[in-house]
């Protein structure tokens, strides 16, 4: 069956923040200059705003640009920051709040808000829409359409209703190509078109690794008396200990709800560490439990954070395409934000191909102009302010690395005049189960710690039994003859879904792979040793149905 063709000027992939704010400026740039720049955008979660994750206290600079008059047109950024604490969690039991003057000044919230960034993205979708962009929510950009030499020409949506085997269903429906003058690729944290264009185009030439934590959340409502509507609490320690690193964070949203939530840097070492067995962990501690006891649990999802910064950017421009957001690595790591970054990095990109189309350039053009207005913009100077602060972590510890970061953003306030380094990739740190200490995690109490399966419930994931297998191996026998020998499978601990299990039978082993529960996190396409699992889109409107998060 041949492929339906559908052409615009722009296609965007990707509806978070970044891929948005490039449709919302792109359009608003073509009304003022009384132009028509067709503009179409891809997400391939059921909805906009299912697939979106994160913590989220966000700063508005960037909503302010995009859309100043935001509080009139009823966006839904209500709940200011009212307090501010950072805690260091010494023991299961013992916490030490950290004054507020030895709290690098990047992690101060004053003026900034509690969301649901899920929300937002819906009401920015709503914005898009209304400005004319088309939205198709549920299709899943799988392929690149390039030109022979190398032009980016759009992008193909994957086929719907193939079974496990690949075959066409009675409900096939093959895909559509995209073509488009520039395509923007907004597709969030470790994008999977992204990735082959960095790849292919090696435009990572000369940049550190790209670095990732993996975040997981959960979203509760709780008792009146134990809310305190716009606080924030962040901090860092226990549960994290012996090569591994992160911090967790817990915000009062309105309506008596709070979210929770722990970020895990993916260069962690113990191949027995279970990002998702220390957030239960977590949630036992004192500062944690009085919060949320008495309470119920809502909601739950995981998702990667890129956060190499500026030191792993990689070029964002090839001929007819543009890497932005979290899909390039734009996260503000020292604020431990990303959404106001993202959003600005769609603008930059929505400016230079509006240049491209005033000055009439050819099409498939390179927007060689992009560096030069990045280079222009505040978020240029976010990022190299903050560009030691990961590799801070990474280099002296949980302690040393605040003590650096705390003397660089609030003494020098990012100005130090060198620039430190992390050359490891994530997926190379594991030590050999040998050499490490297994790690017991307790037994869920259903009251403040809960399994995953009943865990992947709550983020309503779904994904059709007979369909492709989306978590795609290069090697099969890998898994085994590496993974389990070298490092005890590290697959079925690192994966927050319950997506890889190791099942025995007899003496003979084998990987199974579960790939309906999988939250297209892309824990397993970073952190895998040898680099042999690859995320690929499933089919479309495949994966969680985020509500509230």
């Amino acid at each position: 069956m041949s492929r339906e063709t559908m052409e615009y000027d722009v296609v965007v992939v990707g509806g978070g923040p970044a891929g948005l704010s490039a449709a919302i400026r792109l359009r608003q740039l073509a009304a003022a200059a009384d132009r028509d720049i067709s503009v179409c955008l891809l997400e391939k979660g059921s909805e906009v705003g299912a697939h979106t994750l994160s913590g989220a206290v966000i700063e508005t600079r960037a909503l302010d640009e995009l859309l100043p008059e935001w509080r009139e047109m009823g966006a839904p950024v209500t709940t200011a920051v009212t307090a501010d604490e950072f805690h260091f969690l010494a023991g299961p039991r013992s916490s030490i709040r950290v004054p507020r003057i030895f709290v690098p000044a990047t992690m101060h919230n004053r003026d900034h808000y509690v969301v649901s960034l899920g929300n937002v993205c819906r009401w920015l979708g709503e914005q898009a829409e209304g400005l004319g962009v088309d939205i198709f929510p549920g299709f899943a950009a799988s392929q690149l359409l390039l030109d022979d030499d190398g032009t980016v020409r759009g992008v193909t949506t994957g086929e719907m209703g193939l079974d496990a085997a690949g075959n066409p269903k009675e409900s096939y429906e093959a895909g559509i190509d995209l073509l488009a003058r520039h395509t923007v690729f907004a597709e969030g944290s470790r994008g999977h078109l992204g990735r082959q264009l960095i790849e292919r185009f090696k435009l990572d030439g000369g940049t550190d690794p790209q670095h990732y934590a993996l975040g997981l959340k959960e979203l509760w409502e709780i008792p009146p008396s134990q809310h305190e509507v716009g606080k924030v609490v962040h901090g860092a320690g226990w549960p994290l200990t012996k090569g591994a690193s992160g911090g967790f964070f817990l915000y009062h949203a309105e309506d008596s709800k709070v979210v929770v939530g722990l970020i895990v840097d993916l260069n962690y070492t113990n191949p027995y560490l279970s990002p998702y067995g220390e957030f239960q962990r977590l949630k036992l501690h004192p500062l944690i439990r009085r919060v949320l006891e008495g309470g119920s649990r809502i909601a739950y999802g995981a998702r990667s954070i890129t956060k190499g910064g500026e030191n792993s950017l990689p070029r964002q421009t090839v001929r007819g395409g543009v890497i932005v957001g979290c899909n390039a690595g734009t996260l503000n790591f020292a604020k431990i934000k990303g959404t106001h970054t993202a959003m600005m990095s769609g603008m930059i990109a929505a400016e230079t191909i509006f240049e491209a189309f005033e000055s009439d350039a050819d099409e498939g053009v390179e927007l060689t102009g992009l560096p030069r207005r990045l280079r222009r913009s505040w978020l240029r100077d976010e990022l190299h302010s903050a560009r030691n602060f990961g590799p801070a972590l990474h280099k002296f510890g949980v302690l040393g690395g605040a003590l650096f970061n705390f003397m660089e953003q609030s003494v020098f306030r990012g100005r130090t005049p060198f620039t430190l380094h992390d050359q490891r990739e994530d997926n190379e740190t594991l030590l050999p189960a040998a050499q490490s200490e297994p790690i017991e995690y307790p037994r869920p109490d259903g009251v403040v710690t809960f399994d995953q399966l009943s865990s992947v419930y709550l983020s309503n994931t779904n994904h059709p039994d007979d369909q492709p297998c989306h978590l795609t191996l290069k090697q099969e026998a890998t898994p085994i003859e590496r993974n389990y020998v070298d490092f005890a499978g590290p697959e079925s601990r690192y994966c927050p879904a319950s997506v890889y299990e190791f099942v025995t039978a007899g003496e003979t082993v084998r990987l199974q792979i579960n790939a309906q529960n999988c939250v297209h996190c892309k824990t397993c396409d970073i952190k895998d040793p040898d680099q042999n699992i690859v995320w690929v889109p499933p089919e479309g409107a495949g994966g969680p149905n985020y509500q509230g998060m």
